[in-house]
């Protein structure tokens, strides 16, 4: 599949998520219900979609190759795998159990039972491949220590007397024979229950499938642990590998999937080197014009705020009328307060046994789906990216996110220039009035028999 059919995925995956976060919030704002089963099958089909969502999501992410989609589908994944455990722990508590059964759920979205496997996401080892590589390197050489310190302890041969092999010879022997004898009456008790069995009627039909569901069951968990012993003398070292030659398709398919992976660390280690390269860039050329938008922003809020403060002025004496008025309302609303909650107390048993019930537990992790979904939808959704074949990062994109931290750091220095510059002007107005008050002369002289006085202002 190519990267547009990885984006077709992803466009579905995402259109699939925002119906079903349409469908579940509402479901968080209703009240307590008492329905159990009603509340299972809720829960269940939520359960369900998400899982579908979650398989879809991690196809996408292990296969894309472009750094900045990569984050976003990082984000929603993880913030579903976090929904997915929170719906399965409230189903837990619903039935106390941990097996559900989804039979009439799976026929109505078309699932099987294999659908219900979770699978683990294949970043989970491959991004923590280094740390995993270094303890190995460290289990290795600790390994290697131990072997060389053991070669050189000599453990000595002990001697044994005839007496105690012959002794040990005979417990063996009947152990043996203790074993046998035990085997041959488990078959003559076998044959019995056969012939019993054969003599009475038919088992009834919850007895039947309880005995092919525990030959079932049994067949099931010795094959599973039989795979696991496997697995673990493989993993010691006790028994070799079972090398397989691999079909041609399965080596060609091998290839794809580790070019993919080199292409996405190229991309990633470019990402890297851009985020430097272009905030410094950001930094030279768009750095003076952010710092002269600032200053002029801020030196507009300076006279706004010098102008707003001759109105507050004339606000605080309307406050002060109207302060006496409040004053007397606020008097009487507390009364009727005091009337209603008298009131309220008496209904409020009928209400606490009307709210019982289950209801939804507030999400820790919708939160980070719903603002990757937001972040799909105004970024990704309706961007052309048919010239972007190789599916680099975008520049255009580094440049405005970090035009926003360069706009956060170079304001942390501007606001510091500006107090500068409000203190100086304050200490300049200040000087002024102080001036102005001394050149105002008050003189007086009588006219007409009359004493008047006149300011003689600059």
């Amino acid at each position: 599949m190519s990267q547009s059919s990885y984006g077709q995925m992803w466009n579905a995956a995402q259109g699939a998520l925002e119906d079903l976060l349409e469908d579940e919030y509402p479901t968080m704002q209703l009240r307590p219900q008492k329905d159990c089963l009603q509340v299972f099958q809720t829960l269940a089909t939520f359960y369900l979609r998400y899982l579908k969502i979650f398989r879809a999501l991690e196809e996408v992410y292990d296969r894309i190759v472009h750094p900045q989609k990569r984050r976003v589908v990082h984000q929603v994944l993880e913030g579903v795998m976090g929904r997915l455990v929170e719906l399965k722990n409230e189903m837990v508590e619903l039935e106390y159990s941990e097996f559900h059964y989804f039979d009439d759920i799976l026929q109505d979205f078309k699932m099987t039972p294999e659908d219900l496997e979770v699978p683990i996401p294949r970043y989970f080892v491959r991004e923590k491949m280094r740390a995993l590589k270094a303890r190995e390197k460290m289990l290795a050489h600790i390994l290697a220590k131990g072997g060389r310190q053991e070669c050189k302890i000599q453990v000595p041969v002990q001697s044994m007397s005839v007496e105690r092999a012959l002794w040990l010879l005979q417990v063996s022997e009947r152990a043996r024979q203790g074993r046998l004898r035990a085997r041959f009456m488990k078959t003559i008790r076998q044959e019995e229950q056969r012939r019993l069995q054969g003599n009475s009627t038919m088992l009834d039909p919850n007895q039947a499938a309880t005995c092919i569901q525990k030959v079932w069951r049994g067949h099931r968990d010795r094959r599973r642990v039989n795979k696991e012993c496997l697995e673990e003398m493989i993993f010691l070292g006790l028994i070799p590998a079972q090398q397989t030659t691999p079909s041609p398709a399965q080596l060609h398919a091998q290839q794809v999937e580790s070019r993919r992976h080199c292409v996405q660390e190229e991309h990633e280690a470019e990402y890297q080197k851009a985020l430097v390269s272009i905030k410094e860039s950001v930094r030279s050329v768009d750095g003076p014009d952010v710092k002269e938008s600032l200053h002029k922003q801020i030196r507009q809020w300076f006279i706004e705020c010098s102008v707003a403060a001759e109105f507050a002025a004339k606000e605080e004496e309307r406050e002060k009328k109207k302060k006496l008025k409040r004053e007397k309302d606020k008097k009487a609303n507390d009364r009727k307060k005091k009337k209603g909650k008298m009131k309220g107390k008496k209904g409020k048993g009928d209400t606490e046994e009307e709210e019982k019930g289950w209801k939804m537990t507030p999400s820790n992790f919708l939160p980070a789906v719903v603002e990757g979904a937001k972040l799909y939808k105004e970024v990704w959704h309706n961007r052309d990216e048919k010239q972007n074949f190789a599916q680099c990062f975008d520049a255009q994109l580094v440049r405005e996110e970090k035009r926003l931290g360069v706009e956060e750091e170079l304001r942390v220095q501007v606001d510091e220039l500006m107090r500068q510059e409000l203190k100086n002007l304050k200490l300049v107005v200040d000087r002024d009035r102080g001036k102005k008050k001394k050149k105002v002369k008050k003189s007086s002289k009588k006219v007409n028999g009359v004493h008047t006085s006149f300011e003689i202002r600059p």
